[in-house]
């Protein structure tokens, strides 16, 4: 399983009569509107004939962009990704409150937004810039009590939820056009933008909500990588594989690289510890001297050598 390039265009595959391999890597999905994100998950398994399928950072059925799905082996790296930032296109309208913060709710308040400014919103932004609390919204998948609060939030009911960490590393206003404002976020993980449109429309005193939501980034994915449902269905898998997706190891990239020798790569695949004299620290990728990607791991305890924690074992005529 070799990394290569991240190449959109493949050559005219060549048939041939072998059975068709697994496939391995991370396909970047353009998720379309009125979709869930198992929605996408489910056809791509029809699509691609692979049962062994996840996905990174779930979207709001209404939101539109960057779905990372996890094929194979990939979903060996998609714990990587719970920590990720996130980058959003977001429209958020003034004016309006909805019990779910979002187009989809009932609407609950209105109020007249023709005297909020362009200079008002930046103002309230730039308060919001930072690491802050954010409540979660009640139309949420997350479980307070054993109970997840979107369920409870149909049945009508609403209950205190506490405050959690978020971090919003940039948030810019792109344009402004009454009632509607277009944000570009880019925010830590956990961070709901149906509750930013909620709370700023609280800080500016007319409400607000989250007209439109586009993801252009998830860690490492970008939507400029990504492929339309509509697209990925005139794909044909398996013979482009190589072309479309991005190897396993992409949300580890940046980790130091492992390379070891025959013995050293006999000894992973078996899981033992590789020494070390020069003193190990941190996670560690491993590949094997032809590139072959063997993994992830760490260091040992002492700093004496790595340990395996996630060993890569591919079947022959497989596709990475």
């Amino acid at each position: 399983m070799k990394a290569r390039p991240d190449t959109r265009t493949s050559p005219s595959p060549h048939h041939s009569i072998t059975p068709s391999p697994s496939l391995h890597g991370y396909l970047v999905i353009d998720k379309p509107a009125g979709w869930t994100s198992f929605d996408v998950v489910a056809r791509a398994r029809r699509l691609l004939g692979q049962k062994h399928i996840g996905h990174a950072g779930t979207l709001d059925p209404a939101a539109t962009g960057v779905l990372p799905l996890a094929v194979g082996m990939a979903t060996k790296t998609l714990e990587f990704l719970n920590d990720a930032s996130k980058t959003y296109l977001a429209e958020v309208t003034f004016g309006v409150e909805t019990d779910s913060h979002d187009g989809e709710g009932r609407v609950t308040r209105t109020a007249d937004p023709t005297g909020l400014t362009a200079e008002a919103i930046e103002a309230t932004l730039a308060a919001f810039r930072g690491a802050r609390e954010q409540i979660p919204p009640m139309h949420a998948a997350i479980k307070v009590g054993g109970q997840k609060l979107y369920d409870l939030a149909r049945r009508g009911e609403e209950i205190p939820r506490a405050p959690r960490p978020v971090t919003f590393h940039l948030l810019e206003l792109l344009e402004w056009d009454l009632p509607t404002a277009t944000l570009l976020v880019d925010c830590s993980k956990g961070t709901y933008i149906r509750a930013l449109a909620r709370d700023l429309g609280a800080a500016l005193g007319t409400g607000a909500y989250l007209s439109d939501l586009v993801r252009l980034r998830a860690g490492p994915f970008q939507l400029c990588q990504a492929f339309t449902m509509d697209e990925l269905s005139r794909i044909e898998f398996p013979w482009t594989w190589p072309w479309v997706a991005l190897h396993p190891d992409t949300p580890v990239q940046e980790w130091p690289a492992l390379i070891l020798d025959q013995d050293g790569a006999r000894r992973w695949r078996q899981g033992s510890t590789i020494p070390d004299d020069r003193g190990a620290a941190g996670p560690i990728r491993a590949y094997d001297a032809a590139g072959d990607w063997l993994g992830t791991g760490g260091a040992t305890p002492d700093g004496a050598g790595w340990r395996p924690r996630k060993v890569v074992a591919i079947e022959e005529g497989s596709a990475a």
